[in-house]
């Protein structure tokens, strides 16, 4: 179930497409200008989701909370007086240049994934389909972007230079009690070790985020989110953080799903990110509910849950670093 990494990005990206055809669409040109503002407004905790270089409706959200924890007039646009804010970081490019070694492109790699979780059961592993997607959550971004920011017959193969949006952590200096493969999922993520801690955290289901504050009450982090459905609606209410579990399985109960298959069976899933739940789980006082990545980052805020919280595998590692057991989370309309 491994398969060999292909030679362009035009080829890994084809690859792609044929893999998600109902949400893919060809590479459109990045504006530099908006992909500048993402990569600053990510580094600082902003998540505008995927760094594409594309306005829209994360990129709103990302500018309001900003605008919020700046006292700046709240408009979710990048006008004048948000630019300047923005200034103070003009120093980090928009984009790097990154020569691919050997590491890079070693995988393993897993080609589309079934849906049958049944099957995905009989995987080693949940992990990426190749290195052009691996590459795209590494710098918090689509393949479509990396082909726009790329010429389409760039070659990956160890020396070859890319160019991809500057996603690149501050640190890596990250907690020594952590497990050794926890850290390495961090910095596979480019997940800045150095996080403010947050003594409370806020889902709010009428802007779609869910946003971090500190002990001085001030907002200090906010990620676009999936939550709830119809069937499956956000659990209203009081609730607190119990713990986290990284790298976790995922055990498949076709009782709780309302959209299961009669036909389905109970099943335990291999870890990785593109399992269900992503890289991490961050468990709440409610049975069967909490905070987790997902496999289709480029989705979030846009689909529905089945009443958890899905952010991206990124944003969702970050708040793992700035949560503990009993931090507080309130879920509102």
């Amino acid at each position: 179930m491994k398969f060999r990494v292909a030679l362009t990005v035009s080829a890994l990206f084809a690859f792609q497409l044929s893999a998600a055809p109902v949400a893919a669409q060809a590479p459109t040109p990045v504006d530099i200008s908006v992909m500048h503002a993402q990569v600053i407004l990510d580094r600082l905790g902003f998540s505008p989701g995927v760094i594409d270089g594309k306005e829209g409706q994360s990129l709103t959200l990302a500018l309001k909370g900003f605008q919020t924890a700046r006292g700046l007039k709240v408009t979710g646009d990048l006008d004048q007086p948000t630019l300047k804010a923005l200034s103070a970081w003009r120093s980090i490019r928009p984009t790097v240049m990154l020569r691919l070694t050997a590491a890079d492109l070693a995988g393993p790699f897993y080609g589309r994934l079934p849906k049958d979780l049944g099957k995905q059961a009989e995987y080693p592993a949940l992990g990426y389909a190749n290195a052009i997607e691996q590459l795209a959550e590494k710098f918090h971004t689509t393949p479509a972007t990396i082909v726009a920011l790329n010429k389409p017959g760039t070659r990956l193969r160890a020396g070859s230079a890319l160019r991809l949006p500057n996603a690149l952590p501050a640190s890596r200096d990250y907690p020594a009690d952590l497990t050794a493969e926890w850290r390495k999922t961090l910095s596979d993520l480019n997940v800045d070790a150095r996080q403010p801690q947050a003594t409370r955290i806020v889902v709010d289901k009428s802007d779609g985020v869910l946003r971090a504050f500190d002990k001085q009450d001030k907002l200090v982090a906010q990620f676009p989110a999936t939550m709830g459905s119809e069937y499956d609606p956000l659990p209203i209410g009081n609730w607190k953080i119990q713990g986290a579990a990284y790298n976790p399985p995922f055990h498949y109960n076709p009782d709780l799903f309302w959209d299961a298959s009669s036909k389905d069976e109970k099943a335990k899933l291999p870890p990785g990110p593109n399992g269900p739940v992503g890289v991490v789980w961050l468990d709440i006082n409610k049975p069967h509910y909490g905070i987790h990545g997902t496999p289709n980052p480029e989705k979030i805020g846009r689909t529905e849950s089945h009443g958890c919280i899905r952010l991206t595998n990124w944003d969702a590692a970050r708040l793992a670093l700035m949560v503990k057991p009993g931090t507080p989370a309130r879920f509102q309309d």
